[in-house]
């Protein structure tokens, strides 16, 4: 251990030393030209690790507020049923006002006259690598006394849809004081389930063959209350205190016809479950400069909470009301989380050194009631995390060499697992020309199991079927490198990119014979290594050279692999994809997204994706804007799942959201500023483990 952490910093000690190489592009002087030609042209600059976007005067009168200049970058959309902005690609999107974490709401409350630029990193820096898969940073200019307020609401006519939000920021010298509100609420009555069990126990072919229709639904409130003190280049201070308050319920009646080799009898049935939990959190963040090139900065972040989750099952034979099974759980869960971060930032003339330790703890407390009956058991994950990058460019060439030192210590009912991993990261890349670039990024971590995988809780499914979690589950190991083309001019934003990523121990879901309660177990295991290769192309194409029209796609060629536990090898091929089609008209826009669903692996099974064939349409009038749309034109939301030929159960499951179907939505918005907010350049942003349901 002493070997390894000495290894570390001797590897911090060789980058501070590297002093005598160019600088980095993104420096000082490059923002200041950035801001002199923002409004002469629109125009992209490509990194090792990031592109930056800057906007015409036209695009940024056509904006409403800083989200609607985020959708029109090449590889970020709008997601029309939770409104916010998303990445193309898939994956966890992290957004950042001049290095902030900022809300969805926070991105409406900065108007498009205040933007600069926008950073685009598809390949995170090390502080955020462990938190998401692409992160957007906007940077504005230079802050003064104002307000901001806004609201808006899109609800469906015919179902329970009601996408609402308000928010209100008001500087005051170098103080700013933050509000916001925002509610997603869901209430669908006509979900249709159809699920088939196919197995082989105690030498009798059995078939269970169910339809359910569900009345279903969540609300979901985020209230959140922000205070900021800014001294200019001296330090930053912010305390935030964010509330998210989560329901969920589903009732569900059905049928069914249980077979056993030629006789078959008719079963009824009823499912409900549901979950619910308030989760405050108190985020506290200190920076403060020291010297001209030094920066010290801390982040604490804390919440504790219960969740309460129910489910209620029973399955009975319709002649003689005998009951199959009779399945309560009560699952209560009171969960303490806390993350800390101490971070230090160094500009050379070399490049920029950045430096760090991350410590998250979750702990969880369980009063379970389940099919095994009452137990009472603790859980606790802690992560560490060192890391240290050095960033900087040699001519045409750029780079980014960073190393890491994680450690897991994951104390679940039954065992512990203990394990330090090192976790370099390089990525370099190439100016061919002005507007294309060649990139490559390799890099090895692990993924720890989630709350759910490692629960000791047991579930009934079916007649004969439980799930269970896995305690005794290991991390994975994920190797991954990616070798990126970037290409861009007036009409063409488009990557093409090779990717390689080999998951060892990797986290396998499947069906065993079960020895506690009979028939088969839905359980976990650390399968021997699985393997996911490919390419993918996303981009834009502009025919007009304007967003007159904008042609938006995702293809992604894949094959994955996994091999299980028992050597058995899985595979499975198939071609991603995504397309957005747009058009800006003076004060109207208008925007239709579509897909073809695909099959990919997950765990014992394969699934698909959601179906998608939306348009919108909206119109801004001052500070007003009204929009009208329709949601999964002719069809309803669609999800499939079937079992591999490798599975002990044969399973497919098709369900369709009936209230989704051609879903006619209205909205309406309003949004007013004046004068310029308050924005700190934070450079820690950190969040709790997820609430701990099964």
């Amino acid at each position: 251990m002493k070997k390894t952490i000495g290894s570390l910093f001797f590897l911090v000690g060789v980058l501070v030393a590297a002093q005598e190489l160019k600088t980095d592009t993104a420096d000082v002087g490059e923002t200041r030209e950035i801001q002199e030609v923002v409004l002469k042209s629109q125009r992209k600059k490509q990194f090792a690790d990031k592109a930056v976007y800057t906007f015409d005067k036209t695009a940024l009168d056509r904006a409403r507020y800083a989200k609607d200049l985020l959708s029109t970058l090449p590889e970020l959309q709008l997601d029309p049923v939770a409104n916010t902005i998303t990445s193309t690609k898939g994956g966890t999107t992290l957004f950042l006002i001049n290095g902030v974490e900022a809300t969805d709401l926070q991105i409406r409350s900065v108007p498009p006259s205040e933007v600069i630029k926008v950073e685009y990193y598809d390949i995170p820096p090390a502080r955020w690598a462990t938190r998401a898969d692409t992160v957007v940073n906007i940077l504005t200019r230079s802050s003064e006394t104002g307000y901001v307020f806004g609201a808006d609401v899109s609800t469906a006519l015919n179902t329970g849809f009601v996408n609402g939000s308000a928010y209100a920021n008001y500087t005051k010298g170098k103080n700013n004081f933050g509000l916001e509100y925002s509610l997603n609420l869901r209430d669908y009555n006509d979900r249709r389930v159809n699920s088939i069990y196919d197995y082989r126990l105690n030498g009798k072919d059995s078939r269970s063959d169910e339809n359910r229709t569900d009345h279903f639904g969540y609300t979901f409130q985020n209230l959140a209350l922000r205070f900021t003190r800014l001294i200019p280049d001296d330090y930053a201070f912010q305390v935030k205190l964010n509330t998210d308050i989560f329901s969920r319920f589903s009732k569900g009646v059905g049928k069914s016809v249980f077979t056993q080799d030629e006789l078959s009898e008719a079963h009824a049935m009823f499912k409900n479950n549901g979950s619910r939990y308030v989760i405050p959190k108190l985020d506290l963040y200190y920076s403060k400069k020291i010297g001209e090139k030094d920066e010290l900065s801390i982040n604490i972040v804390g919440s504790h909470y219960t969740t309460r989750t129910t489910e209620t099952a029973k399955e009975w034979i319709t002649d003689t009301g005998l009951p199959v099974y009779d399945n309560d759980m009560l699952l209560k869960a009171k969960q303490t989380s806390l993350v800390g971060e101490l971070a230090h930032t160094h500009d050379f003339t070399a490049g920029k050194l950045s430096s760090g330790y991350r410590i998250s703890r979750t702990s969880i407390s369980n009063d379970l009631n389940n099919l095994t009956g009452y137990s009472q058991y603790s859980v606790n994950y802690l992560e560490q995390y060192f890391y240290s990058e050095f960033s900087g460019k040699v001519d045409k060439f750029s780079y980014r060499i960073g190393a890491g030192l994680t450690h897991i210590h994951n104390k679940s009912a039954e065992t512990i697992f203990d394990e330090w991993t090192f976790t370099p990261k390089v990525i370099l890349g190439y100016q061919m020309k002005a507007n294309q670039s060649l990139r490559f990024t390799g890099s090895y971590n692990p993924v720890s199991p989630l709350s759910n995988a490692l629960s000791s809780n047991v579930v009934q499914l079916a007649p004969n079927i439980v799930q269970r979690g896995n305690p005794f589950l290991k991390s994975q190991q994920v190797f991954a490198n990616t070798l990126t083309y970037s290409f861009n001019n007036k009409y063409f934003d488009f990557n093409a990119a090779l990717f390689y990523r080999y998951t060892d121990r990797v986290i396998n879901q499947y069906y065993v014979q079960d020895g506690e309660l009979g028939g088969y177990a839905l359980t976990y295991e650390n399968g021997k290594n699985g393997q996911r290769y490919g390419a993918q192309l996303t981009g834009s194409y502009k025919p007009f050279g304007s967003n007159l029209l904008v042609v938006k796609a995702v293809l992604t060629p894949t094959s994955e692999t996994v091999r299980t536990s028992t050597g058995a090898l899985i595979r499975n091929n198939f071609l991603g994809n995504y397309f957005v089609l747009s058009s800006e008209y003076q004060s109207f826009s208008l925007q239709y997204q579509f897909n073809m669903p695909v099959y990919s692996l997950n765990g014992a099974f394969l699934n698909t994706n959601e179906n998608q064939n939306h348009i919108f349409v909206s119109y801004k009038h001052k500070n007003w804007t009204f929009s009208t749309g329709m949601y999964w034109m002719g069809m309803p939301s669609e999800y499939k799942t079937k079992s591999l030929p490798e599975s002990l159960v044969d399973y497919g499951v098709h369900t369709q959201i009936m209230n989704n179907k051609s879903m006619f939505v209205l909205g309406l918005s309003y949004d007013f500023s004046t004068g310029k907010k308050t924005e700190i350049q934070r450079k820690l942003n950190n969040e709790t483990a997820p609430a701990a349901t099964f």
